[in-house]
């Protein structure tokens, strides 16, 4: 099996984060690492390999798009476990939009060609928008089995839960396909010793938007259909109001400090 896993690199959490002059998330000067939430898939397409590897040879290749330093989100998955690598890296790529980011991914899928199982997290940790992965499944003219809390597969055949507000849906498809999953399918493994030195002898290829065939005027900042107007720092936090109850009034307090700030 043939499994693609798509992977981010975003700005640490615990950074301080800001934005450039033109609006766009800093991405430099600011620590990255894999995103959490694709970690995650990594796992998923880890396990899909293991289970798979008694009806044949399964190969996972991770896959990113991003600066020069997201090369290190791959790593990481490869440390993990991943077999292979790729990383596309190119200066026009910057600023893209959920739409220009699929066609760029889906463009390097059919180059590595032939993948039965495309991985993805549920959404990226400094955007938030979840809709790569159906993208990526219409672009790749694929069917989308997302956001699973559980996965399931025998041969061909996958299977997740989708849990919902009121319900639990069940979906199904056959293999090829787009699948991502939520963090609620299960721990991500950390990358042992092993891995971490192993890594190092994987196959590793970077690629550019003219190994894949993608016009620059087709992605990038200058392309992208919305755009971030402005932007100002979060207040710095303040000291909190006490009330106290000693004539029976906190109650009645606590419920008009809620509709003001129309939480109730």
């Amino acid at each position: 099996m043939n499994i693609v896993v798509c992977v981010k690199y975003v700005p640490d959490a615990t950074a301080d984060r800001h934005f450039e002059s033109d609006n766009t998330v800093d991405r430099d000067g600011v620590p990255g690492l894999l995103s959490e939430l694709d970690e995650y898939a990594v796992e998923q397409a880890l396990q899909v390999k293991e289970k798979a590897g008694e009806a044949g040879e399964s190969v996972v290749t991770a896959l990113c798009v991003g600066p020069a330093a997201a090369a290190d989100a791959v790593r990481k998955a490869l440390q993990m476990g991943a077999d292979k690598g790729v990383h596309v890296v190119d200066d026009a790529i910057a600023g893209s939009d959920a739409l220009a980011t699929s066609k760029v991914l889906a463009e390097a899928i059919k180059k590595i060609g032939d993948a039965d199982l495309v991985v993805c997290g549920m959404s990226s940790t400094d955007g938030g928008m979840s809709v790569v992965p159906a993208m990526l499944a219409e672009r790749l003219d694929l069917p989308q089995v997302t956001m699973g809390s559980v996965v399931e597969f025998q041969g061909d055949q996958f299977r997740i839960k989708r849990d919902g507000d009121s319900a639990t849906e069940v979906i199904g498809a056959t293999a090829p396909l787009v699948l991502s999953v939520t963090d609620q399918s299960g721990e991500a493994r950390y990358p042992s010793f092993k891995g971490i030195m192993a890594a190092k002898k994987k196959p590793f290829d970077t690629w550019s938007l003219s190994d894949l065939g993608v016009d620059a005027s087709e992605v990038g900042l200058s392309s992208a259909w919305t755009a971030v107007e402005g932007t100002e720092a979060r207040p710095p936090r303040t000291a909190g109001e006490i009330v106290k109850d000693e004539d029976g009034s906190g109650a009645k307090a606590l419920v008009e400090f809620l509709a003001s700030k129309k939480f109730i």
